[in-house]
C-alpha cells in the first residue's frame, strides 16, 4: 500500500509539473501570437490621410473648360498637401460614401483604375513613389527616394516629367471589367482612364495649376519603378506643378 501511494503521489507531481509547462507554453506562444498581430501596425507609419477635398469654388466649370490647355513647364516649388489631396480626390475620389461612387463613371461601377503619386517636392510628403486609396482619402507610402528622373527617362526622356513637383501615374486592372463584360471591357477601361484625366485637368486649371497627360512610355519600366503588380497595366503619367 505504502509503494502505490508513493506512486500517485509521484503521478500527481508528474501531472502537476507537465500541467505548469503547458500553462508557461501557452502564454509564451500568446505572447508571439500577440507580436505577430501588432507587427502590420508598422504599414500605418506609411499612411498619410489627406485634408478633405473641397466640393464647391468660385472658378467655374465654364472657365475651367474655356482655359484648359496642356502645361509642361513647372515653377521648382512644391505643392501643398491641400492640393496635393484635390487633384487626387478629382481622379478617383468618392463622391457618394455609401454606394461607393466616384468622381469618374465606371461601367458597372468595376472602377479598374488605381492612381499612384511620384513625389518630387510636396509639403509634408518625402519624395518617393504614393498609392492613392480613394475609400479612405489617404495615401500608402510605396518606397522613399527620388524617382521623377526615372520616371522620364522611361518616358522616352521627356523631361519635363522630372521637373514636375509631382506625377499621377494611372494604371488599370482590366480584369476587374471585362470579367463582366468581356473584350467590350477593354474599351471601357480606356475610356475611365481619359475621364479621369479629364478631371485632372479641370481641376488643376481651377487650382493654377498646369499638367498634361502622357501616353508615350515604356510599360514594364514604369511598372519596376512603381513595383506594380503584374496584372496593373499603366495607362497614363500626368505631372503637375505651378505654371511658369
Amino acid at each position: 500500500m505504502e509503494l502505490i501511494k508513493l506512486k500517485s503521489k509521484k503521478n500527481w507531481i508528474t501531472v502537476v509539473f507537465l500541467g505548469l509547462i503547458l500553462v508557461i507554453g501557452y502564454f509564451s506562444f500568446y505572447e508571439n501570437k500577440e507580436n505577430i498581430v501588432m507587427e502590420p501596425l508598422k504599414e500605418k507609419e506609411n499612411e498619410i490621410f489627406l485634408p478633405q477635398p473641397q466640393q464647391t469654388g468660385d472658378f467655374s466649370i465654364e472657365r475651367a473648360l474655356s482655359e484648359r490647355r496642356s502645361i509642361r513647364d513647372y515653377e521648382d516649388e512644391p505643392l501643398s498637401l491641400k492640393e496635393v489631396s484635390q487633384i487626387l480626390w478629382s481622379a478617383q475620389g468618392i463622391t457618394a460614401p455609401q454606394s461607393g461612387g466616384r468622381t469618374v463613371p465606371s461601367a458597372g461601377a468595376t472602377y479598374p483604375l488605381e492612381v499612384y503619386l511620384v513625389v518630387r517636392k510636396a509639403e509634408s510628403l518625402t519624395p518617393g513613389s504614393y498609392r492613392y486609396l480613394p475609400e479612405k482619402h489617404k495615401l500608402v507610402r510605396i518606397s522613399e527616394g527620388q524617382l521623377s528622373s526615372q520616371l522620364a527617362e522611361a518616358a522616352l526622356s521627356q523631361m519635363f516629367i522630372a521637373e514636375a513637383p509631382v506625377n499621377l501615374v494611372f494604371s488599370a486592372v482590366f480584369e476587374r471589367t471585362t470579367r463582366g463584360y468581356g473584350d467590350r471591357g477593354i474599351q471601357y477601361v480606356y475610356m475611365e482612364a481619359g475621364h479621369a484625366a479629364q478631371n485632372v485637368y479641370l481641376q488643376a486649371e481651377s487650382l493654377g495649376l498646369g499638367t498634361v497627360v502622357v501616353g508615350a512610355f515604356e510599360d514594364e519600366e514604369i511598372k519596376k519603378i512603381l513595383a506594380l503588380p503584374e496584372q496593373e497595366i499603366p495607362l497614363y503619367i500626368m505631372p503637375v506643378g505651378k505654371i511658369k
